[in-house]
């Protein structure tokens, strides 16, 4: 930055976020701020852009553990669409917690949200203790909640979310027919697990 600066007096110098992969002039969303160089070529000043979304990788996030945890860091950054989280769970097998009779354990998210935990890697499956569980198909578990339950996907994970699970089954229905090549909205709502 100091040599581009240095080159170039009087300019703006946009920094770019790392997880931002595209080609061209980068979203305004991508680029945490821009420098100044004054006249003489030296850095003088820092503008921070308000519509910046930190990237996983900005935010010091692991590396994700599966197509699910992938989409779900891109979704709650806003560096994916949410619809790409029921994407990826359409051919995902999640773990879930059991109770001693089968059924899938339930817990309350801290906005009281009544919500069936499940996990797609073993990683966050093991952050939670040795506790039952049983491998299910992510498409076949959700008929099998609880009315008014929705699935809280990787809650040890730092983009761990509750899914609505009605548009959530839609969308995956939609998936296993085909995946739709127009409206790509509308999709699930994703909520971080602060937000749950």
């Amino acid at each position: 930055m100091v040599r581009a600066a240095r080159l170039a007096p009087e300019h703006w110098f946009s920094t770019v976020d790392p997880g931002w992969q595209g080609e061209g002039v980068p979203p305004e969303y991508a680029v945490p701020g821009r420098w100044r160089s004054d006249a003489a070529g030296e850095i003088v000043e820092w503008q921070d852009n308000e519509a910046y979304l930190p990237s996983p990788q900005a935010l010091g996030w692991p590396d994700p553990t599966d197509p699910v945890d992938a989409a779900l860091q891109r979704a709650v950054t806003g560096y994916g669409p949410p619809e790409d989280v029921a994407y990826a769970l359409t051919d995902a097998e999640v773990a879930v917690l059991t109770l001693p009779d089968g059924s899938p354990v339930t817990a309350t998210g801290s906005d009281g949200t009544p919500v069936v935990p499940v996990f797609t890697s073993s990683h966050y499956l093991n952050l939670v203790g040795a506790l039952a569980f049983e491998h299910r198909a992510a498409i076949d578990l959700l008929p099998q909640l609880p009315d008014e339950h929705r699935i809280y996907v990787n809650p040890p994970s730092p983009a761990g979310a509750v899914l609505e699970t009605a548009p959530l089954a839609e969308l995956m229905a939609l998936t296993k027919q085909g995946r739709p090549e127009t409206e790509r909205g509308g999709g699930p709502s994703v909520a971080t697990g602060d937000d749950a």
